[in-house]
């Protein structure tokens, strides 16, 4: 397989850099046939959560793909769902570079990127190009200059116009890299989000004729009295999913990694055991009211069973496809399979 090759080459590449050429040369990639060549195999083992139907229950993490530039070369490295964005109202640069870190001896990496995206809009064309007609995510946000307290608006106009194009839409309130922005995910902030976007949501079904659901995605630095209230929220307003987690401004775990001290919020496997215990808080806490989708640290086929047995009905992975590629969403699906028998 020729993915550990290509690692090799991208990872002496200033890391932003080589995440550009990889999506420039993802969907040319898929063009040519060479998935196969880099590991990758589109497995069969159907679920259907949120009434959707999944080819396999891997998913590709928002993040990797803000603009939706490569989603047919993403779709061809095996994932049975693919999540675009996070993408805000307006085009933003985000933060200032350098704003992306790898910890290669730890699985890891630092982000405090800041919803850099090409805006609404741009999505929704770059979509247009696609030929992906699988189960397709669009996560969304909040520009960095729209204060809190008009947070709403821009969530409701994202949700607007990306409604007739999303399999389902996720709520991103717990990025790190947007000051104030995990406050959302709390209190009369959270209530007034959630009921504002169920409210919209219904007369997008009615507009569309089609029901999109919606997910909240929340970070792993909440003890469980807040993940417990977060829950409350999420079944009273009669949200369709979860995904538990982000990323975490913990550096347990890395401490001694010279990039620990950069700053922003780090994936991969130091997050995997607050990610999962984040879950299990989840799942108890909601009691089958709503399915979670599992993300956080997974980077070996046991991690997304982990996940699982916590209580997840999906995994995503992100930080683990950049240091494994699609041989770990393989061995992922393959895992969960074998959890089942």
């Amino acid at each position: 397989m020729l993915y550990p090759l290509a690692r090799s080459l991208m990872f002496r590449m200033d890391p932003e850099r080589s995440h550009d050429l990889a999506l420039t040369g993802m969907n040319l990639a898929a063009t040519l046939g060479m998935p196969k060549l880099l590991g990758a195999e589109i497995l069969q083992s159907p679920v259907e959560v949120m009434g959707i139907r999944f080819p396999n229950p891997v998913g590709l993490a928002a993040g990797l793909d803000k603009n939706g530039i490569a989603v047919d070369g993403l779709a061809a490295m095996g994932f049975g769902f693919v999540e675009v964005g996070t993408v805000t109202p307006r085009p933003q640069a985000g933060n200032e570079r350098p704003r992306l870190f790898r910890l290669p001896e730890n699985s890891a990496i630092i982000n405090r990127m800041g919803f850099n995206n090409h805006g609404v809009d741009q999505l929704l064309k770059n979509l247009e190009k696609s030929r992906y007609n699988g189960v397709l995510g669009i996560n969304i946000g909040k520009n960095k200059d729209t204060p809190n307290d008009k947070a709403t608006d821009d969530y409701l106009l994202c949700m607007r116009k990306v409604y007739s194009r999303a399999s389902y839409i996720t709520l991103n309130v717990s990025s790190p890299n947007t000051p104030g922005l995990r406050s959302l995910q709390h209190g009369s902030h959270l209530n007034e989000l959630l009921d504002a976007l169920k409210t919209e949501q219904a007369k997008q079904a009615r507009l569309h004729g089609r029901y999109v659901p919606i997910t909240v995605k929340i970070a792993p630095d909440m003890d469980a009295e807040e993940l417990t209230g977060v829950a409350a929220a999420l079944k009273s307003y009669e949200m369709d999913g979860v995904i538990a987690t982000n990323t975490t401004l913990s550096r347990e775990g890395v401490e001694s990694d010279p990039q620990s001290a950069e700053a922003g919020g780090l994936s991969g496997a130091p997050v995997r055991n607050k990610s999962t215990q984040a879950i299990r808080t989840l799942s108890q806490a909601l009691d089958g009211a709503l399915p979670i989708i599992g993300a956080g640290g997974i980077t070996e086929g046991f991690d997304a069973v982990e996940k699982i047995e916590a209580g997840a009905s999906l995994v995503q992975i992100y930080t683990g496809f950049i240091y494994r590629g699609p041989q770990l969403v393989r061995d992922a699906v393959e895992a969960i399979q074998s959890q089942s028998r």
